[in-house]
């Protein structure tokens, strides 16, 4: 029987470290054409059964998707879960080596699912994406320091915002447009767009950081995108169930969408007055309704259908 090989990556600007969990073997590459090449033969000579790296703001985005290349299985997890972990076995340091080999037991430990990076085109949308919150922040930003600014500054400030409106519907025509040249992003697009509530940022949300979404099951939709619940439980002690992790920027999405669905989408709205009146608060019906939500564009975009109330009134994929 071949033995299982973990290896954890710790990716850097500039380099990478890497360590194998069952026999601690190390290496050191720079981060670039060439040290992949070294990384990738050997890899090839060692056959791992699992290769985790964290997510490290973009970094490890060419190191993951050339180890995808040539066959190796490969889980970009959140950092979080490792420091996390970390701290559940007494590892309080953290260096570079030390990463590396705190990924590679948390690799052979928990053995994360290796999932396919998205493809570039994709993950172009993403950076697009990323860049228009930014500037949503800015915006907003500015708009709040404008209230109490004086009139000497005032004027720079509006000039600022003007710039930042002008610079997102620019990006907005940007992303119009990529959608639009793409018929599988378009036909999506429509279809989440058709649902009440559903607007521009969360289709295009979705499209760039949730592509999976229309191939998973309701649970697994639920946890990428972070509106689980997890049980607070120990002993006899029964704690608040609450919702973390997941995908950051989908979970807010989706919550501003719900915000709008349950003034104008008949079924969320129902739904949401329906929890209210048995007694939940505010918050748990609201996370509830993101999850339902989710649920059906999960459904649609599996089934390349366009929102019809009275056919998910009838029968609710959601249940």
């Amino acid at each position: 029987m071949k033995t299982p090989h973990h290896v954890g990556i710790d990716v850097a600007k500039d380099s990478m470290e890497i360590t194998v969990h069952e026999n601690q073997e190390k290496w050191s590459f720079t981060n670039d054409e060439t040290g992949i090449a070294k990384l990738i033969t050997r890899m090839k000579k060692l056959g791992p059964s699992l290769i985790v790296m964290e997510a490290t703001g973009g970094y490890e985005v060419t190191v993951a998707a050339e180890l995808q290349s040539m066959g190796f299985p490969v889980a970009v997890v959140n950092p979080r879960h490792v420091r996390d972990f970390a701290r559940s076995v007494g590892i309080l340091a953290k260096t570079d080596a030390l990463d590396a080999k705190v990924i590679a037991r948390y690799a052979a430990t928990v053995k994360p699912e290796p999932r396919s990076l998205p493809a570039e085109e994709t993950r172009r949308l993403g950076v697009i994406m990323m860049r228009r919150r930014q500037i949503v922040a800015m915006r907003t930003a500015e708009k709040n320091r404008l209230h109490q600014a004086d009139a000497a500054v005032g004027k720079r400030i509006k000039a600022h915002i003007t710039w930042l409106e002008q610079e997102l519907d620019d990006i907005n025509k940007d992303l119009k447009q990529k959608i639009e040249s793409s018929p599988e992003w378009k036909e999506k697009n429509d279809i989440l767009q058709s649902v009440p509530g559903v607007g521009q940022n969360l289709a295009m949300t979705i499209l760039s950081d949730f592509p999976e979404l229309g191939q998973l099951n309701r649970k697994q939709a639920a946890a990428l995108s972070g509106v689980a619940p997890f049980n607070r439980d120990s002993g006899a002690m029964r704690g608040k169930r609450s919702i973390w992790g997941g995908r950051g920027v989908v979970r807010t999405a989706v919550y501003m969408s719900i915000v709008s669905s349950i003034r104008y989408n008949p079924q969320i709205k129902a739904f949401y007055q329906r929890l209210v009146a048995a007694g939940k608060i505010h918050k748990v019906a609201m996370v509830a309704c993101m999850r339902k939500l989710l649920c059906i564009l999960n459904v649609m975009l599996k089934n390349h259908t366009f929102w019809n109330y009275t056919a998910h009134q009838l029968t609710d994929p959601c249940h």
